[in-house]
């Protein structure tokens, strides 16, 4: 049984609903950013979420795997915090696990919290792939083409390999031993090549396959937005990718918000067509050869994104706050008639990473790296000067963690002699 709730009440003023947030620190500093209450939920104690200036209050979760009693305890301190504010407060949820968890046990939160979810058949399709392929065929959407094992001996171009289910993907087999625990897809430069591999034909009743879209990391876009229940956006943002690790199937180490009316335009027009609601992330491709735009599949979640968007003036974790709790269908007030570009998002971390890779390659050097990463200004997935408890938070977690790994290391170069 899960114990009562044990937020503490009294860290709020001033009468504002907060928002239950199932998300990390990007969510958090957004909606900071917007004054807007937070109580970070998380089963983890080392996320650094939990230490930011910006988490109002503080909730422990039982482990996601009990997802049961995961519902539980959060149904638990939804009912106190309807009691207390008059009604259900928002609900936000920044990676696919917890969509899906809310998805799943949609019945059992909303007396108590609010969140705008996709209808269940489009919802299902955002996280199977391979109902997102039926999806984008039954709606018309510029979905790179899809390939089945028996085409590959005749197929010469390169194909792209990715899980199925976004669910969990990292730690599957297809991540930990397919794409050698980096990165979120394979690129193999034939189909003759995949079809020959036995590791990937070992895995592939969990694979899709599609034909590679040629382009660097900087051909790699994507359109944000969040939608009301008839697939309007109310608000908006284009994204750039500037360098990901692994090169262009990793994930994302150095990014910037962009303009492009021809992609706001597809964008807008994808949203309505199928229709989405809440929020959502499309990913595009534009083909180097042709210029055309590729969708290659649709997030309705909140993620990294939004603190560097918040901090170029549009702040979609506040539209969704507006929309949710007093039913505003208009975008945020801070929000302009065309966003800034002024601020960069760093990991610094995989960006390292990134420019190795690169420079092995020949393709950067150390100045031009250096340079890249000093000139705008900048969040960081962890590091913040006027939020810096997460970092050391993070940072004296690992800390800790030393010396059970050095008397690991002990006891195993004793027995190994």
């Amino acid at each position: 049984m899960v114990s009562a709730c044990t937020i503490d009440l009294r860290r709020f003023h001033g009468g504002r609903a907060p928002v239950m947030l199932l998300g990390g620190l990007n969510l958090v500093r957004a909606l900071g950013l917007a004054r807007i209450p937070a109580i970070v939920a998380s089963p983890e104690g080392d996320n650094p979420a939990l230490a930011s200036r910006f988490a109002t209050a503080r909730y422990e979760l039982p482990p996601l795997d009990n997802r049961h009693a995961v519902v539980e305890a959060l149904v638990r301190a939804g009912e106190r915090l309807a009691a207390e504010f008059g009604g259900a407060v928002p609900l936000l949820y920044g990676d696919d696990d917890w969509l899906a968890l809310v998805q799943d046990f949609r019945d059992a939160l909303a007396p108590c919290y609010r969140f705008a979810l996709n209808d269940p058949d489009v919802a299902a399709a955002l996280i199977d792939k391979e109902r997102f392929a039926a999806l984008g065929r039954s709606r018309d959407l510029p979905l790179p083409r899809a390939l089945q094992w028996s085409e590959l001996e005749g197929f010469p171009g390169p194909v792209l390999v990715k899980p199925k289910s976004k669910i969990a993907w990292h730690d599957s087999p297809i991540h930990r031993r397919l794409f050698g625990g980096a990165g979120k897809a394979r690129v193999f430069q034939s189909g003759r090549e995949l079809s020959a591999h036995p590791l990937a034909l070992q895995l592939q009743r969990d694979l899709m396959l599609q034909e590679y879209v040629p382009g660097g990391d900087r051909e790699l876009w994507s359109f944000h937005g969040f939608a009301d229940e008839k697939g309007a956006a109310l608000a908006w943002f284009i994204g750039r990718k500037l360098r990901t690790y692994p090169a262009l199937t990793g994930m994302s180490s150095y990014l910037e918000l962009a303009h492009d009316g021809a992609l706001a335009a597809l964008g807008r027009q994808i949203a309505a067509r199928i229709p989405l609601k809440g929020v959502f992330k499309m990913d595009f491709k534009r083909d180097a050869a042709g210029g055309r735009w590729v969708l290659l599949e649709i997030n309705a979640r909140f993620n990294l994104w939004h603190h560097v968007a918040a901090r170029n003036g549009v702040n979609l974790p506040q539209v969704a706050y507006d929309y949710l709790q007093h039913g505003i269908r208009r975008s945020c007030p801070a929000m302009p008639a065309r966003h800034r570009s002024t601020w960069r998002w760093l990991c610094l971390r995989l960006d390292y990473r990134a420019f190795r890779e690169l420079a092995s390659r020949g393709e950067l050097t150390w100045a031009g790296w250096l340079w890249s990463i000093a000139r705008p200004p900048k969040v960081y997935d962890l590091f913040s000067w006027s939020d810096p408890l997460p970092f050391l938070h993070h940072w004296l977690a690992r800390l800790k963690r030393i010396p059970r790994l050095t008397l690991r290391l002990w006891r195993w170069l004793s027995t190994a002699s």
